[in-house]
């Protein structure tokens, strides 16, 4: 019995307890009132709400982005002529190079010295 937890439960009051009971007092009427223990659940769910909110509020407000500027090229396209193309085809895959053909036997390389004579 290290913790207090555990003298309470076996029914000893800890010294530092005891010394706050009033003199007189009878022992055996005495309730000794524990915290309880903190519960994460709390920050944990307020966490995972602030976390959901902020993505839906970005998702939100690239709907609205999007939206926004379809209907400005819209109205630039009626009113100024400004026209706009989106081309989707693919290009054209080039054919690959064929490597060059190395020489089956190549030039022997000569030392300096016998180069310029």
């Amino acid at each position: 019995m290290q913790l207090p937890e555990d003298q309470l439960r076996a029914g000893h009051i800890p010294a530092d307890l005891y010394r706050q009971i009033p003199p007189g007092a009878d022992l055996r009427k005495v309730v000794i009132v524990q915290e309880a223990p903190r519960s994460y659940k709390g920050p944990i769910v307020l966490t995972l709400v602030i976390a959901t909110s902020a993505v839906v509020v970005l998702l939100v407000i690239a709907f609205v982005v999007q939206v926004i500027a379809g209907a400005a090229i819209a109205v630039l396209s009626a009113t100024c002529g400004l026209s706009y193309t989106l081309n989707r085809s693919s290009k054209r895959r080039e054919l690959p190079r064929t490597p060059r053909k190395r020489p089956a036997h190549p030039r022997p390389v000569r030392s300096k010295s016998r180069r310029f004579k």
